[in-house]
């Protein structure tokens, strides 16, 4: 008998020098300094620092979004970033964040959102001086003319007592946030925290959501680019979408695609449709949809009290295995899936516009990312505290999203979290001096070593607003 393969004796001791993990992560924290969210998030928190002494609050609450954007989870998780002070510098203890985010009033929060927004700001205007600006949202194969803003609820179980947490619609206990991302970077624009219990089709809370994440688009955006609203069902209710149809009023060229319960009246008009009204649907990448097929209703269901020139749009396709299905897919043998936009005849093709539509389905890979980094968990018993904790874990997305907008190539520019964490952030290295500088040497082994010294490197060049 012999051995296919051995590993190296190792002598394991603990006086090791120099030596740091999670090296990347400075990349996170160096941007935030570059955009200008540590400034902001001081200026927002000065109120609690009354003495002028100790830990800014906004160096605070960019390291706990750094932390969060890390992969941590509890604020006792900033000890990774406390313990390596040659990389990081001084850190606040976890009693210190605690107390900070105890002091996050309402008042408080508002102005988090807005230094959010004036960071977000400066973050555009780099990606427009050293990139191409904001990539556009991709769907079909094309390029989405404008952004596009994707509203969302999710369910978020709290495994103890916790205030305002509630029993939820699919039997759990917990919290129910409505998210609002950007498609285009990834970015976390808005959300609000609710009870278990919220509704998921809310009118006033989409429209808080938002009108939230409205602001936070910089203004020669906001007004000066096409503004595309996509939500599920949730989103259908005629008061939201009223909102959104007022908006244009206001210098804002928004429009929406929303989906649309299937009702009687929809089945009925899905039944009476000629076969040759139906049309090959398409993928993502632009090729036809194997068993998919779109047409139009407009005109043969009635949608009262809805906006002006809105249209209803029906899928059907084999549905795959396992597929929920209703009792009116059971008897058409297909699965039908409805939306309403409001985009004008002339301006997409009919299919173009489903798959557009059916792109609003990443926000479940936003959300499902957003949990490991920050919302998958609330810290404390109390409601005010965990809304801080959620606008922080925002915060978190967002220096991610600008560090694969602004800092990163190829493959690393769409990853999703975990890889990047894995690849960049993670890195190990050691700290060096010489020649009265401070050394951050990442390990010459590292398969990604080359990429994360450049990102390092374009951060260097990224300009800085004016002060």
């Amino acid at each position: 008998m012999h051995t296919t393969g051995s590993r190296p004796r190792l002598v394991v001791s603990t006086d090791g020098r120099g030596v740091v993990s999670h090296a990347g992560s400075r990349l996170l924290a160096d941007l935030a300094d570059a955009t200008s969210l540590t400034h902001a998030f001081g200026d927002a928190l000065r109120r609690l620092r009354p003495r002028g002494i100790g830990h800014d609050p906004g160096r605070i609450a960019v390291d706990l979004a750094v932390m969060l954007a890390d992969g941590g989870e509890a604020i006792a998780d900033l000890a990774l970033l406390r313990d390596q002070p040659g990389v990081f510098g001084a850190v606040a203890s976890a009693p210190t964040a605690w107390r900070l985010l105890a002091g996050i009033d309402p008042a408080a929060l508002a102005r988090l959102r807005a230094a959010r927004a004036v960071a977000r700001e400066v973050a555009w205007l780099q990606a427009a001086e050293t990139r191409d600006g904001i990539p556009a949202s991709h769907a079909g194969g094309r390029d989405l003319p404008g952004l596009v803003l994707d509203l969302d609820a999710t369910l978020v179980t709290c495994h103890s007592e916790k205030e305002q947490a509630a029993a939820t619609y699919k039997r759990g206990f917990g919290y129910h946030p409505l998210l609002c991302f950007l498609d285009n970077t990834g970015e976390a624009l808005a959300g609000v925290l609710r009870p278990g219990n919220a509704g998921a089709n809310t009118a006033a809370d989409h429209i808080t959501v938002l009108d939230a994440a409205l602001a936070q688009i910089p203004d020669a955006h906001r007004h000066g680019a096409e503004i595309l609203i996509r939500a599920d069902s949730a989103g259908s209710a005629k008061a939201f979408l009223a909102h959104i149809r007022a908006l244009r009023s206001r210098g804002i060229r928004a429009s929406f695609s929303v989906g649309y319960a299937v009702t009687e009246p929809v089945r009925r008009a899905i039944r009476c449709l000629p076969e040759h009204l139906w049309h090959p649907a398409f993928e993502q990448d632009g090729s036809l949809r194997e068993g998919a097929e779109v047409a139009e209703l407009t005109g043969l269901v009635d949608l009262p009290d809805y906006p002006d020139g809105t249209r209803i749009i029906v899928r059907r396709e084999r549905p795959h295995p396992g597929a929920q299905l209703s009792l009116f897919d059971l008897d058409e043998g297909m699965r039908h899936q409805v939306f309403l936009t409001d985009t004008p005849y002339g301006q997409s093709s009919l299919q173009l516009l489903e798959v557009r539509h059916r792109a609003h389905a990443r926000v479940e890979d936003r959300i499902r990312c957003g949990k490991t980094t920050g919302f998958g968990r609330f810290p404390s018993r109390r409601f005010q505290i965990n809304a801080a904790w959620l606008e922080l874990s925002l915060a978190a997305i967002d220096l991610l999203a600008w560090t694969q907008t602004l800092l990163v190539t190829g493959e690393l520019a769409t990853a999703e979290p975990k890889k990047l964490r894995y690849r960049l952030l993670h890195a190990a290295a050691r700290i060096t001096r010489g020649a009265r500088r401070l050394h951050l040497r990442i390990a010459a082994t590292w398969p990604w070593r080359h990429d994360l010294a450049a990102a390092f490197t374009r951060l260097q060049a990224l300009p800085r607003p004016a002060t």
